[in-house]
């Protein structure tokens, strides 16, 4: 049982292909906002973000990877230990969907035991789907997976996606928090950092909380 003055933390990892919108997945979620020219990820950043799921506070450190195929080799470093795995596809990308497929696999050979993956379809706002919605559907459920359906750029089913993940970790598999006055309220800094090249950003929000 969870006391009203503990948060409960997780690792939680983004992974997919290049392009696929990880980054602006992240971006919406904490900042509210999208951007047509975000930089490709180079390495690793991680955000902190603290969700209120009602009986007890959940503290996520969202690992966001690069999915260029020069730093698949370092990507294990980054996942391992992580409890929660968001693996994001192209809608209108065939490919970065099989590619999806190879993370599933992937995760459940060398991620952490029983971690709950989540499967999003990203860009749903544009034509020209290539991947077919009920196959993507069936996959995810025969494999168990979380499903969800995403717009980075119009914020459509983002937060079901931090938080539909997060209502699935069991809280045992949590590392308990004791909470220091208002630190972890929606107001707080988020940090991000560049494990490439150690580079440490202070990216403070604008405007209201996200979650």
């Amino acid at each position: 049982m969870i006391e009203g003055s503990s948060t409960v933390q997780f690792k939680i990892v983004l992974l997919g292909e290049s392009a696929v919108g990880k980054s602006s997945l992240v971006w919406r979620f904490c900042q509210d906002q999208f951007s047509e020219t975000i930089e490709s990820t180079v390495g690793a950043t991680f955000i902190h973000r603290v969700l209120d799921l009602g009986e007890y506070s959940i503290k996520l450190q969202i690992w966001d990877t690069a999915g260029q195929e020069r730093y698949h080799s370092l990507t294990p470093m980054y996942y391992r230990g992580a409890k929660g795995v968001i693996i994001t596809y192209d809608v209108t990308n065939l490919d970065s969907y099989e590619r999806a497929k190879d993370w599933v696999k992937e995760i459940r050979t060398q991620g952490s035991p029983n971690a709950k993956i989540a499967i999003v379809a990203n860009k749903i706002d544009l034509e020209d789907h290539k991947v077919d919605q009920m196959e993507a559907m069936k996959y995810a459920e025969s494999n168990d997976l979380l499903y969800f359906e995403t717009s980075a750029k119009t914020g459509e089913g983002v937060k079901d996606v931090f938080f539909g993940l997060s209502k699935a970790l069991p809280v045992e598999w949590g590392e308990v928090k004791k909470k220091r006055g208002i630190e972890f309220s929606d107001s707080e800094d988020e940090f991000g950092v560049n494990v490439k090249n150690s580079k440490k950003v202070n990216k403070k929000k604008e405007g209201g909380g996200c979650c």
